[in-house]
C-alpha cells in the first residue's frame, strides 16, 4: 500500500436552505396568515481522527470535499432538514494547516474532531417576519453560503522509538523480529520506501511503538535519498535507536556513520540530535571484531549506551528491549 503523508484538500461546507414564503389558505380560516418555514442548516466539514487509519491515501483521490446543503423551508410551517456533516477521517498525528503554513490543529487524540468549515445558516421563512403591523409579510431569507478553504494535511507518525540508520543497517529486520510488523527485507539499499510501525510487547502489561524510518543518507536534509520526506516522522519520537552495520560485507567506518547521521539530524532540526539515543551494533553473527571494538570504545568515551545484537540469531534483542523500556521510563 502506498504511504501518503502530505497533501492538500479543498473543503466546501453546505449552503443553508432558503426560507419559504407561504400563507395558510383554508376554507373556513379567513386571513390564515404566513406559514413559511425556515431553511435547514448546511452540512459542516469535520476532520476526525480514526485510529484504524495509518496514512492519508484515502484522500489522494478525493481532494475536493463538499457537504450537502440544507433543505429549503416549506409551507405549513415546515422547516427544512439540516444537512448531515461530511466527516473526513485522518490518522492520529495529522497536522492541519492553512495554505500559509499556519497550524490550525495538531490531531493527536483518538476520535478528536475539528470543524474545518461551518455550514451556512438556513434562511428564515416569512412566518418569522409577522408583526402586529405587518401581518402578511412576503419576505423570506435565502440560506447563507457554507465556508470554503484549501487545507494542508501533514502526517507525523506517533511512535515511542525511532529506528534510524543508513540503508541496509538492519532496521526492517529488527522491527520484524521484535514486533508483528512485516516490512520487506532484502539485501540492497532502499528496500524500505515507507516508514513502518510496530508494537513491541514487553511482558504482560508493557508495550511501546517503534517506527522504522527509511531513506537516511548524507544530504538527507537537502533531499538526497528519501530523508527529507521522512525525517519529520522522527520529531515525535521520545527515543532514537541508531543501528550501525557491523558485518564483514561492508567497509564503512562505523564511527563516521554515527557522526554523519547525527549531523543530518541536527541540520534538519537541532532538537533531533539532542534526543536520547541508544547505539546498536547490528549483524553480530557476521561482525568485524575490529570495527565492533572501535565503535564500543567510541560509545564508552562519549557516554552512549551500546548494545550489540543479531536480529538473525536473536542475540541481544531481550537486552535491547530492556534498555529501551528503561530509557522510556525516564
Amino acid at each position: 500500500m502506498d504511504f501518503v503523508d502530505q497533501l492538500k484538500i479543498y473543503v466546501l461546507a453546505g449552503n443553508g436552505g432558503n426560507g419559504c414564503v407561504s400563507f395558510r389558505r383554508e376554507k373556513h380560516v379567513p386571513r390564515g396568515g404566513p406559514n413559511g418555514g425556515d431553511g435547514g442548516k448546511g452540512g459542516d466539514i469535520i476532520i476526525q481522527v480514526d485510529e484504524r487509519i495509518h496514512t492519508l491515501i484515502d484522500l489522494r483521490y478525493h481532494k475536493h470535499c463538499r457537504a450537502r446543503r440544507g433543505e429549503h423551508g416549506r409551507g405549513k410551517d415546515q422547516h427544512g432538514k439540516n444537512a448531515p456533516p461530511l466527516i473526513i477521517k485522518v490518522p492520529r498525528g495529522t497536522m492541519v494547516k492553512d495554505m500559509q503554513g499556519k497550524l490550525i490543529r495538531d490531531m493527536l487524540d483518538n476520535s478528536e474532531q475539528l470543524i474545518a468549515a461551518h455550514g451556512g445558516r438556513g434562511g428564515r421563512g416569512n412566518a418569522r417576519f409577522a408583526t402586529a403591523v405587518n401581518r402578511a409579510p412576503r419576505t423570506a431569507e435565502p440560506g447563507e453560503p457554507g465556508e470554503e478553504a484549501w487545507l494542508q494535511l501533514e502526517l507525523k507518525l506517533l511512535a515511542d522509538v525511532g529506528l534510524i540508520g543508513f540503508p541496509n543497517a538492519g532496521k526492517s529486520t529488527l522491527i520484524s523480529r521484535i514486533s508483528s510488523a512485516r516490512p520487506k527485507v532484502a539485501a540492497y539499499p532502499f528496500t524500505t520506501l515507507t516508514p513502518n510501525l510496530g508494537v513491541v510487547k514487553a511482558g504482560d502489561y508493557r508495550s511501546f511503538v517503534v517506527a522504522d524510518i527509511p531513506g537516511l543518507v548524507p544530504g538527507a536534509h537537502q533531499g538526497v535519498g528519501l530523508g527529507d520526506r521522512f525525517l519529520r516522522h522522527i520529531e515525535r519520537t521520545g527515543l532514537l535507536v541508531h543501528l550501525i552495520d557491523m558485518s564483514l560485507d561492508t567497509e564503512r567506518d562505523a564511527v563516521a556513520d554515527y557522526k554523519a547521521l547525527n549531523q543530518e539530524l541536527a541540520q534538519f532540526n537541532p532538537e533531533l540530535a539532542a534526543k536520547s539515543q541508544i547505539v546498536v551494533a547490528t549483524k553480530l553473527d557476521a561482525a568485524d571484531p575490529e570495527r565492533l571494538k572501535a565503535l564500543n570504545k567510541f560509545c564508552q568515551d562519549n557516554g552512549l549506551k551500546f548494545i550489540p545484537i543479531s536480529a538473525v540469531t536473536g542475540e541481544g534483542l531481550n537486552e535491547l528491549i530492556r534498555v529501551i523500556l528503561g530509557e522510556l521510563d525516564k
